[in-house]
Formats: C-alpha cells, structure tokens, sequence
C-alpha cells in the first residue's frame, strides 16, 4: 500500500498542493471535515496523472463560497441539487467540492439527495476504483478509507460497478465507463460488463439528466486525449445523446497534434499548460457558429466557457508584454515565459504568424536551453555547492539566465559568481591515532600470549601419550619417518684395564640412581622387573692419556620396578624400541640430557638424531636437536671384532597398534636374553670420576656413544661364542 501522505507532497503539483491548503483552512475555519475523493486518489493510487481534484466534505459545501473567494480561488459554477461548488485556483486548478450525501433511487427519474457520512458517500459512487477517500484533516492526514476493496481493482485495472443497478438508477455510467476504457485502457468486469450490454440494449441512456449531460460533454475537452475520447463515445452511439452535431469529423485534428507536441515542449521548459479550453477550441473547430453557441450552454461550469472565449485576448496581450523592451534580454524573456498565464503561452505560440513572436518562441524552446550545458558543475562541486544545498536550484537557476545573457564567458567569471554562495568548510576529521610503541606492545602480548599456549598444548600431547599404558618399550607417534640404524665407528678393542662383568645386572645397578614412576615417560623397566637388584658396577681402567681426549662419563640411573603391566594394553611400536631397550641410555632424575655438540664427533661418523621423545625423567627438557657428542677414537679397535653393517633407512608402514603391540616384545625380555658381549661393553663408556661429581652435582653426565639396540648385542654375543 503506498504512502499517500508523501504521494500528495510528491505527485500534486505545487499550484494543487496550493489549492488543497486553501480548501483545508476555509473547512477548519467553518467546522468541517473534508476528504480527497473520486479520479483524484484513483490516479494517485494508479500512477496517472492528476488532472482534477474533487473533495468532499462533511455538510453544506455551499458555505465555503465566500471564504474561498476571500482565500484567492474564482468560482466556476454551483449546483443546488448536489450542493456542489466547481473552483478554479491559480494555476489553473480545478477543484469540485461536493457535499457528502447519499441517493434514494425510490423514482427512478427522481432521485433524491440526502446528507450522509463519508462511508456512505463512498457507497452512491459509479466505481469501486472512485470508491476510495484520503482524509485532508488533522490528525488523520493521508489516511486512506476504502471500503470497497478499490485498490484490489486499481492493481488489476478492471472497473467494477459499486451497485449492481448502478446503470439503470445513473445511465450517465455508461458514458463514464466508455470515457475511462478509453482513457485508462483498463476493461470492465465481466458481470459489470454484462450489466453494461443489457442497459445499453434496454435505452436506459434515454433517461439521462440535463446535468449528467453536461457534465460529460464538458469532460471531453479535458481529457488529455480529447479526440481518442470524443470517438470511443461516437462509437458506442453515446454522442447521439450527449450533442449530435458533435462528432470527430468537426474536429481539426492536424492542429490538434501540433498543440499537443507544442505541450510537451512547454512542459520540458517548465511551463505547465492546461490544455483543455485550448484542446476544447480544435475540437470543435468545425461546427457552425450556432452550432457551437449551443453547445458552450451545455457546458457544465461558466467559467470554463469564459477561459474558452477569452484565449485570443489572453495571447494578444501575452504578445504585446513578451515584445516590450523590459524584456527584452534573454533573462527577462525567459522569465516571463515561466511566470506568465501557462494557458496564454501555449495559445500565443500556437496561432502567433509575428516573426519576432516565433523568434522568441524558438529561443525559449531551442537556443536558450542549450546553455545548460554550459552550467559548471565541476566547479560547483569544488566550491561544495551540490544538490543537498537548500538553494541550489536557486543558484542554478541563476548561472543559466547569466549565461544566456552572453556572461561567465570564463572560468574566472565563474567563479567569482559562486563563491559568494559556496557554503563553509566542513571542520577537519579528528583521528584518534594510538602510539607506535602501544601497538608494538600489544603484539609482543599477543606473540606472548601464543608462545605460552604453544607449551601447554604440548604438555597436554604428551599427557595424553604417558596415559596411554602398558609396557613403555614401543609407542607409535604415528610418524612415518624412515627407521635408521646408527653404527658408528669400529669398536674400541678391550684392552687388559678394560673389565665388565658379562652380567644382565650389569646394567640395572643399585649404585645408579632412580627412575621416573612406572607408566611415564622415560621409564626403562621390563616385563615383571623386581623392584630393586643388586648392580654390578662397571669398571674402567683406560690409559690416562688416552681417556682425557673428551671422555664423557655415562650416568646410569635404576629405579624401582614397575608394576606388572597389563596384557590386554597394546601400543605401537616406533625408534623408542632400539633407545629404551639400553639402560645406559636413561638419564638420572633432574638431570639435563647431554648437549651434543658437532666438534666431538668422530671423523666420518653421522652424527645420531635425537628424538624428541626420547624417554626423559619428569621435569627435564628434551634434548636439543644437535649433534651427538662423541669422544674421538682413542682405543684401538678390536682385529677380531667387526662392525655390524648399517641397516638401510626403511619408512615403517603404519601398522594397527593391537596387531604392533602383540609383536613387539618387551626391551627388557630381550635384554634378559641377551648374553653377555664384549661388543655390548665396547659400547659402554666408563663412568669416571667426572661422571660421579656431575651426578652429585646434578649436572647431565654426557655419553660417548649410543647404545645398541638389545637385538644387536644379541647378534654379537653370538658371533663371539662363534
């Protein structure tokens, strides 16, 4: 549903909107309320144009005579019967001002009227599309009252009747239905269609009033179309009725489209003519002069007749003022082309033969509007002079008539002219700008903030890896890296100082010191370990000389047995096998891992990678990703013992972790197989002195050499009994 309220200050013209302010303060002054009725809201609601007003009021609308005269507006007729007034504003406005009433059809050729509401008034109208009122009051401005469900029909463009007699109590409504289809294009609907056929075969038309007759004669001069109406009504046979005489061939109709088009360019220029004595003038341009006589009695308002008798007087003088020497600059002239009597300047252009009339004419509609084209808008947006500027039609207006006047030839000129009416300045934006030094903060906070997660969400990695359980020997990280076998150099030869007892216990001594709690990371116990044994310590007797070179003293460490681990607890298995099934490889509680430098490394050897999951006692760091420390050759090596062979780096596939678990075995079940070896001690480095002052001092001992897996000592121990 549109807004009406925006639809009558956008779609009326101003002279309309004039006229509709003077109806409502003479209404408020005499206690009245009045409503926008009939082809008025019907063509807001459509989108037509308007052309009429009609408005309706509450009472005698003949009392408002006096107080519209005083108010500017000119009285065209009056009727007694209906209680209505026909006014003509400036500008050209028609307004009808009816007084709401109802009709009692009990004669059918008697009708009389009686005062009623606005609802009821709606009710006596011919269609349901003028069946529709906007409340002008305060209070209630804009609103729309249709009770007939007007608007449905509007939208689907079919006139329906409000009363199904509407034919037969008012024959004028075949006229008026015949004018609207011609007008408006719409049809009729189909029962107000068959309605229609069977009055106009009945004759019901016979029985039309004097003032209905009136009426639509007069309507035809102002139609828009006057010549396509007058023929749609010839056809029906309704021209018969209105004025025989009265037909499309008394009209000129060449002359009626050069004033249409003559319209058109009058309007582009801003002038709005209203056509209709003019239009009135043409059609009847061939009807004998008592012919015509006759039918201006017709007529429904006087003053139209007048307007209609009175054009070539209006042109004349409109001739005489457009001639004068007080305008005759092309602002003077074009201003009075826009300010003078629309209706007289469309007459004049149309029938004047002056050469200096047609002159001015063509400048008005041709040379003077091209200088539009010359108004400087890149300047004016420069100067802050746009359309959101209350006055910039105004000043608009004001560069055009100084253009066509042969002035602001130059850009200079121009703009000298619109600096007195460039509006100031608009105050600076104020940016709020943060210090460098507060927004590096936050950065470092934010870098922090992640830097402290980063180690929580590690924590909780390897958490969640130590609640895993079962036997420790093997877990998957499920990292398809490549299984590498490190054999270093050759082994040192066993010389006579060299002695290590061939036992298993030898590397589970009591001396070493305890491990991490069962079921953690970096716990080296085997399958149903006791809890404590007897260690046998390890003993080594090198050359001075020879063990100085960098000799890194090993700390072994025992711990208590772990618990028996559950069978049904099966892990993956991944490199952890080789490193945990060697005792020597466990680090004492609190004490950092050896830092492994580069330089110790023994020529020729790769260093060995450091896995960072290596098992750790709880609170100490993993080792740092660096090169093992190794102590150089300094021992001959054994003639009768040979290196075993480096295995190929394999990718290990990824196994399930129940059917990886039941294969892998235990560390130390291998470890308690393994027989003593002289290449198992070879692998060992002593602990010295050094090693047992770093322990007692809490420092990370450092290991010569990585210990080999428990399969290879058992390979060895096999090739020595060999």
């Amino acid at each position: 549903m549109p807004d009406y309220i925006y639809l009558l200050e956008n779609r009326l013209s101003a002279d309309q909107r004039n006229a509709l302010r003077q109806l409502r303060d003479a209404a408020r002054d005499a206690g009245m309320i009045l409503f926008l009725t009939g082809d008025a809201v019907r063509d807001l609601t459509s989108g037509h144009a308007v052309r009429d007003l009609e408005v309706a009021v509450h009472g005698n609308a003949l009392k408002l005579k006096k107080p519209i005269e005083k108010l500017g507006g000119a009285v065209w007729g009056e009727s007694e019967a209906s209680r209505s007034l026909y006014l003509c504003f400036p500008g050209t406005v028609r307004v009808d001002v009816v007084s709401t009433h109802r009709m009692d059809y009990t004669k059918i050729d008697k009708p009389v009227t009686h005062a009623a509401s606005i609802q009821e008034d709606l009710r006596r109208r011919d269609f349901t599309v003028n069946a529709m009122a906007i409340s002008l009051n305060e209070g209630s401005f804009g609103l729309l009252m249709d009770p007939l469900n007007g608007a449905a029909d509007i939208e689907a463009r079919t006139l329906r009747l409000v009363s199904n007699y509407g034919f037969l109590e008012e024959p004028s409504l075949l006229i008026r239905a015949t004018r609207y289809i011609a007008r408006l294009g719409w049809d009729l609907d189909p029962k107000t269609r068959t309605r229609y056929e069977n009055a106009k075969e009945e004759g019901v038309i016979d029985r039309l009033s004097a003032e209905a007759r009136s009426r639509e004669l007069e309507q035809i001069g102002h139609e828009d179309e006057g010549l396509k109406v007058l023929r749609a009504l010839e056809d029906e046979g309704w021209m018969k009725v209105l004025f025989p005489a009265w037909t499309a061939a008394k009209a000129d109709e060449e002359k009626l489209k050069a004033l249409h088009d003559l319209a058109v360019e009058l309007l582009m220029q801003g002038v709005h003519p209203d056509m209709s004595a003019a239009q009135m003038q043409l059609l009847t341009a061939k009807l004998s002069a008592k012919e015509l006589t006759a039918l201006k009695k017709l007529m429904l308002r006087p003053g139209f007749v007048e307007e209609w008798n009175s054009l070539d007087a209006l042109a004349a003088k409109f001739a005489k003022v457009l001639l004068s020497k007080e305008n005759s600059r092309a602002s003077a002239g074009f201003k009075l082309f826009t300010s003078y009597d629309p209706e007289a300047v469309l007459w004049l252009g149309f029938t004047s033969k002056d050469k200096l009339v047609q002159e001015r004419f063509n400048q008005f509609l041709k040379v003077w509007p091209e200088a539009r084209q010359r108004t400087p808008h890149a300047l004016m947006q420069e100067l802050r002079i746009t359309p959101e500027l209350a006055t910039y039609k105004e000043i608009v207006q004001a560069i055009f008539l100084e253009l066509i006047d042969g002035k602001l030839t130059t850009p200079e000129e121009m703009r000298a002219f619109l600096e007195p009416h460039s509006p100031p300045a608009p105050p600076p934006q104020i940016t709020l700008k943060r210090p460098r030094a507060k927004r590096g903060e936050a950065k470092v906070k934010e870098r922090t903030y992640d830097d402290d997660e980063e180690p929580e969400e590690a924590l909780d990695e390897d958490e969640d890896l130590d609640d895993l359980g079962g036997d420790e020997d093997e877990i998957d990280l499920g990292l398809n890296l490549p299984k590498v076998d490190l054999d270093l150099e050759p082994e040192p030869e066993l010389g006579e100082d060299l002695e290590a007892e061939p036992a298993e216990d030898d590397l589970e001594a009591d001396d070493l010191e305890p491990g991490p709690a069962p079921g953690k990371r970096g716990a080296k116990s085997g399958k149903n370990q006791p809890s404590s044994k007897p260690a046998a310590k390890v003993s080594t007797k090198v050359n001075a000389p020879e063990m100085k070179a960098k000799a890194v003293p090993a700390a072994v460490s025992a711990k208590p047995a772990a618990p028996p681990v559950n069978k049904t607890a099966k892990l993956l298995v991944s490199r952890k096998e080789e490193k945990m099934a060697n005792a020597g490889n466990a680090a004492a509680p609190g004490v950092k891992p050896p830092q492994l430098q580069s330089a110790d490394l023994t020529p020729g050897v790769k260093p060995p990678q450091v896995d960072a999951s290596a098992d750790l006692a709880p609170g100490v760091k993993p080792p740092q990703p660096q090169a093992a420390v190794l102590a150089p050759a300094v021992v001959k090596p054994a003639p009768a013992v040979k290196p075993a062979p480096a295995a190929k780096p394999k990718a290990p596939a990824a196994k399930p972790a129940k059917a990886t678990a039941k294969k892998a075995k235990p560390a130390a079940k291998a470890a308690k197989k393994a027989k003593p070896a002289k290449a198992a001690a070879k692998k060992a480095k002593p602990a010295g002195k050094a090693a047992k002052k770093a322990a007692k001092k809490g420092k990370p001992a450092k290991t010569a050499k990585k210990a080999k897996p428990a399969k290879k000592a058992k390979a060895a121990a096999k090739k020595k009994k060999r």
